[in-house]
């Protein structure tokens, strides 16, 4: 009989023992709340959530609408369950956090096949198949046993984040491709230049923008670490552009010479249709980032894909470390699943939980591996863009169009280009889990008995 250990019972983990489960796995689910709470938690309930009650949006044409798609596609226990406690959101997908935790406790540790474990995983197994599901707040003893596991410089405990802009979006008109002193390809950064006024008009906003307020649980350590942009700039109005905006080695070819500061994009993926702000690691609020940062010269339309965040956030360096199966190159047994491999978000962590428990059962079952997602899909671009080695620095992510592949052929609207990538998924994620249908077919049957066939929870 085959065995699993799944540690962790957030969205991810509780995932991940029930997809284990659902194909025939026994699960041994280990847990440490209630008897220990992390700084965020409350309750000892399954996947709590302790930010927003929102799963973002239902819009099949947007990226969230696309993973729901697709996840309600395989058979995700953790989007049945949202749905089944969902609340009036207008276009979103909210839930009675507690009615959602209570019933998905109640459906993870009721199946025959989990054991939950109420105690404090302090080591990770190597003897047996494990998901580690721990989340961005796992325990000390935890994150010390993974970090000798994976390496020192694998590991990362504060996310000290830039903002990552849709590339379609930048006004490649103001805009030029060059790098310092014609190193490089010569395109390998686009840079945003500034005249004086500008400048000093933006550092301005910078200084005077909102800032978020650090919770008892973000230590000071932070700011050691990676100062915020708008830190440096409350230095002086000089600081930034003698620091991560300086013009130095590059020339603005609508001037003829060097502009007075630069704020560089450096691509984020090889299609080159993300683009991080370099230097600017920032803890402003959302709302301040997406104002302050349309001041800089081509960014006045910009679509943010990711905001900056500056936080406690325990994550690995998925890129070096896991394959498309988000097991650990060194030790293949060993898989991550959920906010620890650096994507962010409710129904992304589900969606990994998902995708390590299906891509072990598939190796249980059969003995052969899974085939991987189609990069066209939202949750195959995610776990692409998650163990990709040529993603270089890696930045914790959320799905967005950014990560898909751009489509055959040049579509000049915005809305135009999501509905036809979405429909693109749509076919692509239905012809990959029909190939599949074996392994598909016992989670869709067991969703059945939990929520009904409409999503409604059963009376």
């Amino acid at each position: 009989m085959s065995h699993a250990i799944v540690i962790g019972a957030g969205l991810a983990g509780s995932e991940a023992a029930w997809q284990l489960a659902v194909r025939g796995i026994d699960v041994s689910l280990v847990e440490m709340r209630p008897d220990k709470l992390t700084p965020a938690h409350s309750t000892g309930l399954f996947g709590e959530l302790v930010c927003s009650n929102s799963f973002k949006s239902t819009d099949p044409a947007t990226a969230p609408g696309m993973l729901k798609t697709e996840l309600a596609t395989l058979g995700s226990l953790v989007l049945a369950v949202a749905r089944a406690n969902a609340v009036p959101a207008g276009a979103a997908l909210a839930v009675d956090r507690e009615s959602f935790a209570t019933m998905l406790t109640e459906v993870v540790s009721s199946h025959p096949r989990i054991r939950v474990l109420r105690r404090e995983a302090r080591s990770v197994p190597t003897d047996q198949p494990v998901i580690l599901a721990s989340g961005p707040l796992t325990s000390d003893p935890l994150s010390t046993d993974l970090q000798a596991l994976i390496g020192s410089d694998y590991l990362s405990f504060y996310d000290a984040a830039a903002p990552i802009v849709d590339a379609s979006t930048v006004d490649t008109s103001i805009c030029f491709h060059q790098s310092r002193y014609g190193k490089g390809q010569g395109s390998d950064y686009l840079n945003c230049p500034f005249d004086k006024e500008t400048y000093e008009t933006f550092v301005a906003a910078l200084v005077a923008a909102r800032r978020v307020l650090r919770k008892d649980f973000e230590p000071d350590e932070l700011f050691s670490a990676c100062q915020p942009v708008e830190e440096i700039a409350r230095k002086g109005t000089d600081a930034l552009r003698y620091g991560p905006l300086k013009p130095v080695g590059l020339v603005d070819p609508r001037t003829g010479r060097r502009p007075w500061a630069v704020l560089q994009l450096r691509p984020e993926n090889r299609a080159r249709t993300m683009y991080n702000l370099v230097g600017c690691q920032t803890n402003l609020a959302f709302s301040e980032q997406e104002r302050v940062f349309r001041m800089v010269p081509g960014l006045g339309q910009a679509e943010f894909l990711r905001f900056g965040v500056m936080h406690r956030n325990t994550y690995v360096d998925a890129p070096r470390i896991l394959d498309r199966r988000l097991a650990l190159r060194t030790a293949s047994s060993i898989r991550l699943a959920g906010q620890i491999t650096g994507t962010e978000g409710y129904l992304e962590a589900a969606a990994t939980g998902m995708w390590a428990a299906m891509c072990l059962a598939s190796e249980l079952m059969t003995g052969t591996p899974l085939e991987p997602l189609p990069a066209t899909t939202a949750l195959g671009a995610l776990v692409a863009y998650a163990t990709d080695p040529a993603t270089r620095p890696y930045q914790p992510m959320h799905v967005n169009f950014g990560l898909l592949p751009p489509l055959a052929d040049h579509v000049r609207g915005k809305r135009e280009r999501k509905e036809l990538a979405a429909a693109r998924a749509r076919e692509d994620i239905r012809a990959w889990a029909a190939r599949h249908d074996a392994l598909i077919a016992p989670g869709l049957v067991a969703l059945q008995g939990v929520v009904g066939t409409d999503g409604s929870a059963p009376r």
